[in-house]
């Protein structure tokens, strides 16, 4: 690849992907929107530190907004896409589901008419666990994914489906990801991770929905950035739905938090309430399939990453202090 577009560039993973094609000399042309579903200032500390970089250009758009985005396929010929933009969170796709509709399926299919178009003819596709509720563990890529639990995942398998719809007819490669848990430095306020270091750090009580024993399968957020680009070299003309998880055992959520505990050297105070039917009660990835197809595995244990995260938390505590949840 010499040349990719990258959407979500403001995003938790979107800019982990852009950082790593910079490094390794791939130009990226980079989209977000900045909208405010979280903390406009940890997308833009994000965006800041790609700008200032040689090979990295940025349009301020929407990926709802098909002329602007024509504009960008106008400009630009790419030899790979990554669709790393999204309307994240299962909670909040309850009370809005119009746009996760509009952002994460007719923005993806925005995408695939103008690939059609304009070329090129690969795409990675984030996708997510949360398509694997109700199934059993790990979770196998052949499982049936076809009882969404939220509007959110219900928007993720329109893009998956409309994408395979756009592989038969025109011969796109597309690789799909489904991410599980995502965690690291920088990453999303609104997601557990975060606020249960901001929370125990500070001494405010953290909530947890349900008992504490669901588990997830957390995964670093480099490991995802570098299989997502794998995802893009390693396919040709092909459809793949790929796990990118931890791929060991899931940890029970209050585990994780003594975790964080045993780093800070603080104990949290915890506020129980109900878990939500949209919500899963464990995830597991089977990574058989990414090792197989593309060499890949994760590197980064759950111990190191926490030391990760809570040391990058620490060192930007002046302006995280204030960060809104």
């Amino acid at each position: 690849m010499k040349s990719t577009l990258v959407t979500g560039t403001a995003g938790f993973i979107g800019s982990r992907v852009a950082q790593l094609l910079l490094d390794s000399g791939v130009e990226v042309v980079g989209i977000d929107n900045r909208n405010d579903a979280y903390d406009v200032r940890m997308k833009d500390d994000r965006l800041g530190k790609l700008t200032s970089q040689e090979g990295f250009s940025f349009y301020d758009l929407d990926i709802e907004d098909g002329d602007a985005l024509r504009r960008v396929f106008t400009n630009h010929r790419f030899d790979a896409v990554f669709n790393l933009a999204a309307r994240a969170g299962v909670r909040y796709s309850i009370e809005n589901p119009q746009v996760y509709m509009t952002s994460n399926a007719l923005g993806c299919l925005h995408i695939l008419e103008l690939m059609r178009e304009f070329g090129p003819g690969k795409i990675v596709q984030a996708s997510t666990s949360s398509l694997y509720a109700g199934q059993a563990m790990p979770f196998v890529e052949s499982i049936p994914a076809d009882k969404p639990l939220s509007p959110y995942a219900a928007s993720k398998k329109a893009a998956e489906v409309m994408a395979y719809t756009f592989h038969h007819l025109y011969g796109f490669d597309v690789s799909i990801l489904r991410f599980f848990t995502v965690y690291g430095p920088a990453g999303r306020p609104d997601m557990a991770p975060f606020r249960f270091i901001k929370w125990i750090h500070e001494g405010t009580p953290i909530t947890v929905f349900g008992d504490g024993s669901q588990t997830r399968d957390f995964t670093y957020v480099d490991d995802i950035a570098r299989g997502a680009i794998l995802g893009a070299d390693a396919l040709d003309s092909g459809y793949e739905i790929i796990n990118l998880g931890g791929g060991k055992k899931p940890i029970a959520l209050l585990d994780f938090i003594g975790m964080i505990e045993d780093r800070l050297g603080k104990k949290a105070e915890i506020v129980w309430k109900e878990m939500s039917a949209s919500e899963m009660q464990d995830t597991a990835a089977d990574i058989t399939k990414a090792k197989t197809l593309l060499g890949w595995e994760p590197r980064v244990d759950l111990g190191e990453g926490l030391d990760s995260t809570i040391g990058w938390y620490l060192e930007n505590l002046d302006w995280l202090k204030d960060i809104n949840l």
